[in-house]
C-alpha cells in the first residue's frame, strides 16, 4: 500500500494525499494515520498542511463503491470502518498541531466533513466546489460530523449547505470566512505556506487549547454517534433481510 507523499519544509509537514479521489477506505485510512505517526515523531514540526495530487478533487469522501458492497457481504465490516473512520477524524480534530486544508480541487460528502476537521482552510477559486450532496444522497450525517461541521461553518450557513447540497465556491466561503483565503491558481500554495511560517507554536498549548474547544465534539464522539451508527446498522439489516 503507498503511504501518502509528505515533505518537511522547516516546522511545516506538508501532506499530498495521492489516493485517486483520496476516498476514505482502509487503504486511505492506513496510509494518512501512518504519515501522521511520522510526523508526530518529529519534534520539529508544529504545522500540517494537507493538499491533493488529484487534478480535479481534494476528496471525495466515503468510498461507496468500496464500503457499500462490503457491507452487504458482511455488516460487521460497516461498524468496524465507522470505528476507525471515527478514530481517524478525532485523531485530527485533536492533532497537537496546527492544521491547514489546502483545498486544491472539489471538496464533497466526506471530503468536505474532512476539510472543516483542519483548523484553517484555505482554498482555489479557480478549481472545485465545496458541497454536502448527502441530502440527494439520502444519506444522514454522524452526530459528530454535524458537529465538525458546524465548528468550521456558521449556523444559518451549516443548515443551508445541509438542506440544499448547494455547492460552494471558494470566493462564498470566504466572506463566510469558513476559507481564510480564497486563492487564484497556484497562488494557493504560496498563501497556505507564507501562512503556515507564521504558525510556529508550541504542541503542548495547541493540544491543551483543541481539548477544550473540542470538548464539546469529542463527548458527542463518545456518547451520540455508537447508538446512530448502531441504528443505521439496524436499517442494513431490515434492508437485507438478515
Amino acid at each position: 500500500m503507498p503511504k501518502l507523499d509528505c515533505e518537511m519544509k522547516d516546522h511545516v509537514a506538508v501532506v499530498t494525499m495521492n489516493q485517486g479521489e483520496n476516498r476514505f477506505n482502509f487503504d486511505f485510512l492506513d496510509a494518512f494515520n501512518q504519515v501522521l505517526d511520522e510526523i508526530e515523531q518529529r519534534a520539529e514540526i508544529s504545522v500540517l498542511v494537507v493538499k491533493s495530487a488529484h487534478e480535479k478533487i481534494w476528496s471525495n469522501g466515503i468510498d461507496l463503491q468500496w464500503l457499500l458492497p462490503a457491507i452487504t457481504q458482511d455488516l460487521e465490516m460497516g461498524n468496524l470502518f465507522s470505528v476507525r473512520l471515527l478514530a481517524f477524524f478525532r485523531r485530527l480534530l485533536m492533532l497537537p498541531l496546527t492544521t491547514i486544508a489546502a483545498i486544491n480541487g472539489h471538496a464533497f460528502a466526506g471530503g468536505a466533513v474532512l476539510a472543516c476537521a483542519f483548523d484553517f482552510r484555505f482554498m482555489r477559486t479557480d478549481r472545485g466546489y465545496f458541497c454536502f450532496p448527502e441530502v440527494d444522497m439520502q444519506l444522514p450525517f454522524w452526530p459528530s460530523m454535524e458537529a465538525i461541521i458546524q465548528k468550521a461553518m456558521p449556523g444559518h450557513l451549516a443548515l443551508e449547505s445541509q438542506l440544499t447540497g448547494k455547492r460552494y465556491t471558494a470566493q462564498e466561503l470566504e466572506v463566510f470566512q469558513v476559507v481564510k483565503k480564497a486563492s487564484h491558481g497556484n497562488a494557493l500554495m504560496d498563501e497556505v505556506m507564507a501562512f503556515a511560517q507564521t504558525q510556529n507554536k508550541a504542541r503542548g498549548i495547541l493540544k491543551t487549547m483543541k481539548g477544550v474547544s473540542f470538548s464539546n465534539i469529542i463527548r458527542i464522539m463518545d456518547h451520540d454517534d455508537p447508538p446512530f451508527i448502531e441504528t443505521v446498522r439496524k436499517l442494513f439489516e431490515q434492508m437485507m433481510g438478515k
